[in-house]
């Protein structure tokens, strides 16, 4: 059954790409906005399910089960879109659910938002009757990118001063580098009697950690760390 819907919605999203060329097509689309995001999100949940580990961009998971991936990424929603559905929520004093269930279903069907689900819900929560939403978003995700850096340094034992330029050129770029020294003054000294192997293992891990923060502040946060 997965496999059928994976082919169908798949199937689907191929003739919606086509059709969306065309003026005639907008205003007489059959799937609601609603049930749209629902199919997107169980389409995303299947990819990840099908997809073998550590392949992430893996779109043909066998010959018979191709994911259209892109077609997905096409229609994606932004934080724009969120942030306004979150002043919405607000400026009804935080009763209407709907629009909390809209919130939830527009995220999942996102694949660029489902790593932020967590910082987005908790943005939601700590709002009160003053806040306002565009300048409380930006200064709560600045306080959670500070404050989740500061973790994985911690964690790692990084240089803080050295971890902090590191990212900094990465957010102002719009993707990590590893090449040069840079991100070899990130890490800690490796003692020469360690495991072998050991340092190769630390540079992985901190890479994997450091490219999993980026991928979840870069879109939604400004330039500077």
């Amino acid at each position: 059954a997965k496999k059928d819907f994976i082919k169908l919605y798949g199937a689907i999203l191929r003739l919606q790409n086509i059709l969306s060329a065309f003026d005639e097509f907008k205003g007489n689309e059959i799937l609601t906005e609603r049930d749209t995001q629902d199919y997107h999100s169980l389409y995303i949940d299947l990819y990840n399910e099908f997809r073998k580990t550590g392949d992430e961009e893996k779109e043909v998971i066998n010959d018979d089960l191709v994911f259209e991936m892109e077609l997905i990424k096409q229609v994606e929603i932004n934080i724009d879109y969120i942030l306004e559905l979150v002043k919405k929520y607000h400026k009804d004093h935080i009763k209407n659910k709907e629009i909390l269930v809209d919130i939830n279903k527009a995220i999942d069907a996102t694949i660029g938002l489902r790593n932020k689900k967590d910082l987005i819900l908790q943005f939601i929560d700590s709002l009160d009757a003053h806040s306002v939403v565009d300048e409380a978003w930006q200064t709560y995700i600045e306080t959670k990118r500070r404050e989740e850096l500061d973790e994985i340094i911690k964690q790692e034992n990084l240089n803080p001063e050295e971890t902090y330029k590191f990212m900094q050129n990465a957010f102002l770029n719009g993707y990590i580098t590893t090449t040069g020294t840079d991100f070899a003054k990130v890490l800690p000294p490796i003692s020469r009697f360690s495991p072998t192997g050991e340092r190769s293992k630390k540079r992985e891990r901190v890479l994997n950690k450091l490219t999993l923060f980026f991928e979840r502040f870069f879109t939604i946060s400004s330039g500077k760390i």
